[in-house]
């Protein structure tokens, strides 16, 4: 490949030759780094920076566009000033998307860039429910979930769930049923899935042939894999504030979770929280009456651990078997 000049710089095959003042010349080498880790909606790149003394690295990252040469103006990374190898997570990807990436290093006088490397996001497989909803499949670590929350009405043997609207009656019950916010089906059932109470989770139904509800453990290992208590709950929010209320505080659905906030219904039988929170069941009880889920906040990343009355209504997420 010719070399081609520009700026006082030779470029060539992601590399660069700086002339500097003096009698000597110091090199500076952009290199994208090979994709790996590649999900429905994510993947890993990087790169390195070898550089002299005298070059004075402002940033440097990776970008990317689903056109070649993806500019600073398209999606980024920012991995701080210096030279050396860095690594980097491509997030919000859309999937079965052919992408392309390239490093880049911002000097005082100029941007450059390594080589385009291509590459294509996975397509979503799917899993029915007896109902005959469809949802997403999304692999995090050695788990496959859900990509959705549950919607049925029935359980996996046919039989359906007791779907009960009455605030008195929702109340008084230590037996299954189920709801939609606001007993209103057609507004959120869709999008934001059918509400259980804990004793429709403990039945083993709810979920289709060869799925279940997770229990606390396999709620653990998912936060763990997504960076721990403090972080998790920002991964597997659905970013910006189409559904959840600002700020939406370090939304990034790195894996496909597209948590939605839908609110819940508690032991009394009102509906509280929608658009702020989201609440999801385990299948562990805590005592008689109490069991374990899992809450994340509009305003924080954490993914919260708490135990409360088996009569509210969470949302429940399947995990494969």
């Amino acid at each position: 490949m010719k070399p081609f000049f520009k700026y006082g710089l030779i470029f060539l095959l992601g590399s660069a030759i700086i002339s500097l003042p003096g009698s000597c010349k110091k090199k500076l080498v952009v290199t994208t780094a090979e994709v790996s880790g590649i999900t429905q909606v994510s993947a890993q790149s990087g790169g390195n920076i070898i550089a002299g003394n005298s070059i004075h690295i402002i940033s440097k990252g990776v970008c990317w566009a689903s056109e070649p040469d993806p500019s600073l103006a398209d999606n980024k990374t920012d991995e701080g000033p210096g030279n050396g190898i860095f690594v980097s997570v491509l997030s919000n990807l859309e999937p079965g998307t052919d992408y392309y990436v390239r490093a880049y290093v911002i000097l005082e006088t100029d941007t450059l860039f390594g080589r385009n490397i291509s590459f294509s996001t996975l397509v979503y497989p799917t899993i029915d429910d007896i109902e005959g909803n469809v949802y997403n499949v999304i692999t995090i670590g050695k788990q496959e979930w859900m990509g959705e929350n549950l919607r049925t009405s029935k359980y996996n043997d046919g039989k359906p769930i007791p779907a009960v609207t009455d605030e008195s009656s929702w109340a008084a019950l230590t037996t299954p049923a189920c709801c939609w916010y606001r007993n209103d089906e057609e507004a959120f059932k869709q999008t934001y899935g059918t509400l259980y109470n804990w004793y429709s989770v403990n039945t083993g139904k709810l979920c289709p042939a060869g799925w279940h509800v997770p229990s606390d453990e396999e709620w653990n290992e998912l936060m763990n894999y997504a960076g721990g208590e403090g972080v998790a709950g920002g991964k597997l929010k659905e970013p910006g504030t189409t559904y959840w209320v600002e700020p939406n505080h370090g939304a990034t659905n790195d894996y496909g979770f597209t948590a939605f906030p839908g609110g819940f219904r508690y032991s009394d039988g009102k509906f509280y929280d929608f658009g702020f929170s989201g609440y999801w069941w385990s299948s562990t009880g805590y005592s008689q009456s109490r069991a374990f889920f899992r809450f994340i906040y509009y305003s924080e990343t954490t993914l919260y651990r708490f135990n409360n009355s088996k009569k509210n209504g969470f949302s429940v997420r399947c995990l494969k078997n």
